[in-house]
């Protein structure tokens, strides 16, 4: 399954949604949203500064975390980014392929 780094901060109204029921009630919808999908949470850390939280997610294709992106980004409580994370395998694999590329001003 492909594996992601999402990060995110709270909008002042999803703050207030941290503040009334906590960490663990964040970790619950969090751990529900993408179990309901097919995915696991590895694990989901808080956070303070740019971003207010890290998770890292296992989802059954990129599809599947597009649509929980686009999903809780239109409630308007977070914003939010994912990365992709690739094995130490999936790199070797990636490096084996040919790929015909001139740079600029070549």
């Amino acid at each position: 399954m492909p594996k992601y780094l999402v990060r995110g901060s709270y909008t002042a109204e999803g703050l207030q949604g941290v503040l009334r029921d906590g960490g663990s009630g964040r970790l619950a919808a969090v751990e529900h949203v993408v179990t309901s999908c097919g995915g696991s949470l590895e694990a989901m850390y808080f956070a303070y500064g740019d971003d207010d939280f890290y998770c890292i997610l296992d989802f059954p294709d990129h599809l599947t975390m597009a649509a929980v992106a686009m999903t809780v980004k239109a409630t308007g409580a977070v914003r939010s980014s994912a990365v992709p994370l690739l094995t130490a395998d999936e790199v070797d694999t990636a490096a084996r392929r040919s790929v015909d590329f001139a740079p600029p001003g070549a």
